[in-house]
């Protein structure tokens, strides 16, 4: 019996009916408990729930690309709508006060109610976007999403580092960089307009080379060249947003005249040798000598005390100046 009047009281809270300004707390909190609810009685029954048909976008660079935020139920007619951008630990405004904000200024706009267009997109667009939804009429009034973008950059032309000759047997490296492209790209290498393996040895084709190509570096290593190794080279950086090639550069791998490199050491020993010879005989036959001391025997000559002498014009002619005093 308790429990049939406690039945008849609850519907008769029930079935009465309160003014909408007046209704009391108590009264929408058991409302909550029996579906359905009537939305005439005032109570805040309805909650906001956000979905999105892509939560990882990945679009080029250049193009346009639409963020999707879709309302699926709320009961207030104007949510407030925000997006935020968050990279680097940094969030920022993206859409705020009912206009678009920062750098997106000018490229973006709200489509819907809650979607976000951008257009001309830029790798510094890469980032992750979160749509935040108030609906202030609704009993849950907050809701957010949160989509991850992702703009890839088509590669540019590589740098590649290509010797010009290489003797046989010795080893070589080819060098491929490219930093611009995003995914990071993959490299692969030519030869002739021939690709090569990663694996001199995995192809029966190149079973005369012995190289090792690192896709993830661009880098072509080989342990010993051999003749047939000459040739164009040229590297291509690629990724999913597209490829880049960098220009031919020619690889030449000659042989060591080993008999013309002893012949030549020879040679120059020999001419050396005849060198030394010769300035010994010259230094023996006196062509050498200073001939300053020819030109200084008059001077050196002895004379008796008291007595001097005049040159005269002639080489060796001289005259008695003064007498003997004895």
């Amino acid at each position: 019996m308790r429990d049939l009047g406690f039945i008849a009281a609850r519907t008769n809270i029930l079935s009465y009916s309160y003014p909408v300004a007046k209704i009391p707390r108590a009264v929408c909190k058991l409302q909550e408990t029996i579906p359905p609810v009537n939305s005439e009685s005032g109570c805040l029954t309805g909650a906001v729930n956000l979905k999105s048909s892509n939560r990882n976008p990945v679009v080029q660079e250049f193009e346009s690309v639409e963020l999707s935020c879709i309302i699926t139920d709320s009961q207030t007619n104007d949510p407030r709508i925000e997006w935020k951008k968050i990279q680097d630990d940094q969030t920022a405004y993206v859409f705020f006060d009912n206009k678009i904000q920062g750098d997106l200024a000018g490229r973006a706009e709200l489509l819907g109610k809650t979607s976000l267009k951008i257009w001309n997109v830029t790798r510094t667009d890469s980032a992750i976007y979160r749509c935040e939804v108030v609906a202030r009429n609704d009993r849950k009034e907050i809701d957010e999403i949160v989509i991850e973008l992702t703009v890839q950059v088509k590669p540019v032309p590589p740098v590649c580092r290509v010797p010009k000759a290489v003797p046989v047997g010795k080893s070589a490296t080819l060098h491929c960089q490219e930093s611009e492209g995003y995914p990071r790209p993959h490299y692969s290498w030519y030869r002739n307009d021939v690709p090569l393996p990663t694996d001199s040895r995995a192809n029966p084709r190149f079973r005369n080379s012995s190289f090792l190509l690192n896709p993830e570096t661009g880098t072509l290593v080989f342990s010993a060249v051999h003749k047939e190794d000459s040739g164009q080279y040229y590297c291509i950086a690629s990724n999913d947003a597209g490829s880049a090639r960098c220009e031919e550069q020619e690889l030449e791998v000659y042989d060591l005249n080993i008999g013309g490199i002893i012949g030549g050491v020879l040679v120059v020993l020999a001419v050396l040798a005849l060198i030394t010879v010769g300035i010994c005989c010259a230094y023996r036959r006196g062509y050498f000598i200073n001939n300053k001391q020819n030109g200084e025997s008059y001077k050196n000559t002895g004379k008796p005390d008291g007595v001097n002498y005049i040159r005269t014009d002639e080489e060796g002619d001289f005259r008695h100046k003064s007498s003997f005093v004895i």
